[in-house]
């Protein structure tokens, strides 16, 4: 069976991030599922946005130049849902405002906007009602803690979005994602989710507050995340290690701890033009991925590229 291929972010690597268009051309491509990022505005309404600033791939500064907090940069939190629409999106940039993906996309326009979870989700809708075919949905609760610090228990909102468009039981086609264990954990034994759950795992050092996501990574970790999950999103990078002395790559085991205790791994982000150490040709890591690690499933920016290559081998 071909692993599932995630739109992250939508067709994010032929335009910009999490944009209608972006998830139009996505389904278009035949992506299993699209991705939504989900941060909450003001006015507790929910965006699709990678993350809880606006600075980076928005023209806010310009529009609202005085809105920014005391570390510069702008918060979703701090902007209604009104003011938020009114902003145009681009591609991705540094915090020198260079892009950081240069070949991709290039500017702004009119039709790349923020929209809601629910206007994503009536997309997703309209696609499997009257498209060629059905398409899943991947959100991502982006923070939760820091969102219970701003006022708002964003989970429960968007339990409650998510219900409301149907997404209630195991069967739904969707998987409800977080890198929060605690949350994660929350979601499923205290507030009843019947969703197929993923902890995400990253780095301990991408984050201030204090993680364990190296122990996550060890047979016993993934054992304990087991009674909770139905699945985990590794960073890429975790799941080889290239030999110095003649380039060769090797397994480091996760993806094998992990299929052992029954979890799907999905990890994230294949990108075709930005390659991970080891790999020249995107191809060769897809080859890599899904002929030597046996992945379930895999985040692409370049669903398109993906496709293709399990078609051809298929």
């Amino acid at each position: 069976m071909r692993p599932v291929v995630i739109a992250h972010r939508g067709a994010s690597g032929h335009l910009p991030e999490h944009t209608l268009p972006a998830k139009a051309l996505a389904y278009a491509m035949g992506a299993d599922y699209l991705e939504q990022d989900i941060v909450a505005t003001r006015d507790d309404r929910l965006v699709v946005l990678h993350d809880i600033h606006l600075d980076r791939v928005t023209d806010v500064a310009t529009c609202f130049p005085n809105r920014a907090r005391s570390d510069g940069r702008f918060y979703v939190r701090d902007f209604d849902l009104a003011e938020i629409a009114a902003l145009k999106v681009h591609e991705r940039t540094d915090e020198h405002g260079k892009p950081v993906y240069p070949g991709r996309f290039p500017s702004a326009g009119e039709a790349f906007r923020v929209h809601t979870l629910e206007r994503e989700l009536e997309l997703v809708a309209e696609l499997t009602s009257k498209g060629a075919w059905p398409v899943g949905i991947y959100p991502e609760i982006k923070d939760p803690a820091w969102h219970r610090e701003e006022g708002v228990d964003i989970t429960l909102l968007v339990l409650e979005t998510l219900g409301k468009y149907g997404y209630k039981d195991h069967n739904a086609p969707a998987y409800l994602q977080c890198f929060d264990e605690r949350e994660v954990r929350r979601i499923r034994h205290q507030l009843g989710c019947e969703l197929k759950l993923v902890q995400l795992i990253g780095e301990d050092d991408w984050t201030p507050e204090p993680t364990n996501f190296a122990e996550m990574r060890t047979a016993r970790g993934l054992t304990k995340l087991a009674r909770s999950v139905d699945g985990i999103g590794p960073w890429l990078n975790r799941l080889y290690t290239v030999r110095k002395k003649d380039g060769s790559r090797k397994s480091t085991g996760l993806v094998e701890r992990a299929h052992e205790v029954g979890l799907a791994v999905h990890p994230y982000t294949f990108r075709a033009d930005a390659l991970p150490p080891g790999f020249d040709d995107f191809d060769e890591l897809l080859a890599f991925s899904i002929g030597e690690l046996a992945l379930d499933g895999l985040f692409t920016d370049f669903p398109d590229r993906v496709l293709r290559y399990l078609r051809r081998i298929s």
